[in-house]
């Protein structure tokens, strides 16, 4: 594995580690929103291990990619990075895009005629996604504002808001998404205002926020319809993101494609159970 830099759109940097050789059949992986590049790791190992050049991507304001100073976050700017990132590639690779990363594959793939994946990987994330399932996972994003004052500070509140995951008795892990400040508390790796610029948020009218979630919701049917490349949707069973009934929809929206429930799982379906989301 090596970690490298690629140029984004807006002149931002975006660090990325890589595994394989660029001659390989690619994968690209694009994380989900307040996740960055190390949520793939074991995954992306077995790609590799299986003859793939791997691509694990920290989304703008996230991990150690820059943030946007205009406050740029949208899945149309997060897909123009995308547009920028697949230029490591010399022949389409597969995209596995998580929430935040699925949503901005198919903006990507909307703004151009070419296809630009050779496969299309949903992880738990479809246009018909539930309201107040989005609503619940920025309220946890914008919680905690001022940081925490321990680690296990940190592992309680995301034990709280995941409880069907196991809590990990060394906490020390979240320093992949956590970092220290110079005051010794700990706050997330990712840009607050990934959240906060959202229309409506800092008003809390519902009604602008819910005008967003809709745009967002056409640009990913409007991404869906102009992918021809096969198309494979992964949900955590246990999601309240995409429900039976998104699925459903899905499935109408885009009859070719493929659909697969992982049981015991929540929205963050690889970080729930990396092993079950990369059998499936």
């Amino acid at each position: 594995m090596r970690t490298v830099k690629l140029r984004g759109a807006d002149g931002l940097e975006l660090t990325a580690d890589e595994w394989g050789s660029p001659s390989q059949p690619g994968v690209l992986l694009c994380h989900g929103a307040g996740q960055n590049r190390h949520a793939w790791k074991k995954s992306a190992e077995i790609l590799a291990n299986h003859g793939r050049f791997v691509v694990a991507l920290d989304a703008r304001g996230h991990g150690e990619s820059d943030w946007s100073d205009e406050e740029k976050y949208d899945s149309e700017d997060i897909g123009r990075d995308i547009l920028n990132a697949l230029e490591r590639f010399p022949s389409p690779p597969a995209i596995v895009g998580a929430s935040m990363g699925g949503m901005a594959s198919l903006a990507a793939q909307r703004m151009t005629a070419r296809q630009l994946y050779s496969a299309l990987v949903l992880v738990d994330i479809s246009p018909h996604f539930d309201v107040d399932g989005a609503r619940k996972i920025m309220a946890f994003m914008s919680g905690n504002p001022d940081g925490f004052a321990t680690l296990e500070e940190a592992a309680e509140k995301i034990s709280a808001y995941n409880p069907h995951r196991e809590r990990p008795t060394n906490p020390s892990g979240l320093t992949r998404v956590l970092k220290q400040l110079p005051d010794g508390r700990w706050t997330w790796k990712w840009d607050p205002a990934y959240v906060t610029s959202k229309p409506g948020f800092n008003t809390q009218n519902k009604d602008v926020l819910a005008e967003h979630m809709e745009r967002v919701s056409r640009i990913m049917s409007e991404g869906l319809k102009a992918t021809t490349s096969p198309i494979l949707l992964v949900r955590g069973g246990q999601s309240e993101l995409v429900t039976a009934s998104a699925v459903r929809s899905f499935l109408e929206l885009v009859p070719e494609a493929e659909f697969i429930d992982v049981a015991g799982t929540g929205h963050m379906v690889a970080g729930d159970d990396n092993d079950a989301f990369t059998d499936a």
